[in-house]
């Protein structure tokens, strides 16, 4: 091994990744922010007249569709990133995701113009869908190609942090609006507030992402690449073919991770346990804070132990985390807020991924790869789990519990996935040539 594999992260690399991880919060915030604000928008949305329950699942059906618009601007964005550089499209997604975000906080409602008002709404959380299509697989490429090799997991796991800041930044918004301003206000023009905000949060994205450098894996294989390959992704699907089940399935035990913690659990505080909006956003951002940490450590450890070790310790804290917090909020204790930091802590699983995905696919392919399990699972998975869950609830309370440890026998039996299956001659030619 050279000591330029081994070397530790040097300033340049922590600025890139710095800027990565912000910027990726920024777009995140964009994206995620709708959930914060489901409930209000329920109400905004939708005829008065329909049962409250259907106006939630009708509105987290709207949340959901953002998804399911993933796959098709991830893969037309992950062609572009493989065949043109990183960089470029790296910051093409903050423009395409800022622009609805802003546009949804402008919008008239169902009020005003009856069902176009959930229509046009439908139709911007398309565009964001694709848009954060390609911004997580662009992000996990763009980071692991800068960092060395024997520190990819911790450069992964604190982007992975980065990009969890931005449900952070969300909740922290929520929070702060639901305790300034009154039910009605809310109603009446506070829900706006976080969604006009994204637009010049975009702008600052961008703005922030133009200092950063083109990876110098992409650029070694750039030089040597003589004439046009094979479309990136039929070239995924021809020679690639072994990996893509066992990706998809792990976005799945990431993708259930984030879905419990950040998007189910809120507004299971308030609808289930009955807590006060300000209350349950202020939980939850204790939990996103956690899972930051989480990630930075998952990382350190999967640099460490390596990743299949690192996927079978987080798999198996996965449902010992959100069985704590859902036994604190059943049994009613006195500080809910400690057993959501745990379960954030225990979702370190969202940290330990990125870095075993990236090293399945080769260099020339790898963002297309990624983009096409990640993308088509995280989209399937991540719109029908709200819904589920959210209509399970009422059957019983431990739901949450019992699906993630559903989802950690799906990361135990993925532990074989963790061995490396990268391509040295060109992730390592950067090195090799000093």
């Amino acid at each position: 091994m050279t000591d330029q594999q081994s070397a530790p992260l040097n300033r340049a690399d922590y600025k890139t990744l710095g800027l990565a991880a912000l910027g990726g919060a920024l777009e995140i915030y964009d994206f995620i922010i709708f959930a914060f604000f489901a409930t209000t928008l329920s109400k905004l949305f939708f005829p008065p007249a329909m049962p409250e329950w259907l106006r939630l699942l009708q509105t987290f059906g709207i949340f959901a569709t953002g998804y399911l618009a993933r796959p098709l601007g991830g893969i037309l964005m992950a062609h572009f990133a493989d065949r043109l550089g990183r960089k470029q499209v790296f910051s093409l997604t903050i423009l395409l995701m800022a622009g609805p975000c802003l546009l949804i906080g402008l919008m008239p409602t169902y009020a005003d113009i009856g069902i176009l008002a959930p229509l046009i709404l439908l139709t911007l959380r398309i565009l964001q869908g694709a848009a954060v299509g390609g911004e997580v697989p662009s992000a996990w490429s763009f980071v692991a190609e800068h960092a060395p090799p024997r520190h990819r997991g911790y450069a992964l796991g604190v982007l992975q942090a980065g990009l969890t800041f931005g449900y952070l930044l969300g909740a922290l918004t929520a929070t702060f609006l639901a305790r300034a301003l009154s039910p009605q206000e809310m109603l009446d023009y506070g829900w706006r507030i976080p969604f006009l905000l994204g637009g010049p949060f975009g702008l600052l994205g961008v703005w922030l992402r133009r200092w950063l450098a083109e990876t110098p894996v992409f650029l070694a294989m750039s030089e040597r690449r003589t004439e046009q390959a094979e479309y990136p992704l039929l070239a995924v699907l021809r020679r690639h073919k072994a990996a893509l089940l066992p990706a998809a399935a792990l976005t799945c035990v990431l993708t259930s991770a984030v879905v419990v913690l950040v998007v189910v659990t809120p507004t299971l505080l308030q609808q289930r346990f009955g807590m006060h909006a300000d209350r349950a956003f202020a939980l939850s951002s204790v939990g996103i804070v956690f899972l930051n940490i989480g990630c930075v450590i998952a990382g350190r450890i999967c640099d460490r132990i390596g990743q299949r070790r690192s996927l079978i310790l987080y798999s198996l804290l996965l449902p010992l985390g959100v069985a704590a917090l859902y036994a604190s909020l059943i049994g009613g204790w006195a500080w809910p807020g400690l057993a959501y930091a745990f379960a954030g802590l225990c979702c370190g699983i969202v940290g330990v991924v990125p870095s075993i995905m990236v090293s399945m696919f080769p260099a020339d392919v790898r963002v297309s790869g990624i983009s096409f399990t990640y993308n088509i699972a995280y989209s399937i998975w991540a719109s029908v789990t709200p819904l589920l869950l959210i209509a399970a609830m009422p059957w019983s309370p431990w739901v949450c519990v019992m699906y993630c440890a559903l989802v950690a026998a799906v990361g135990l039996l993925c532990g074989r996935a963790a061995r490396a299956q990268r391509e040295p001659s060109l992730d390592e030619a950067l090195y090799q040539r000093g």
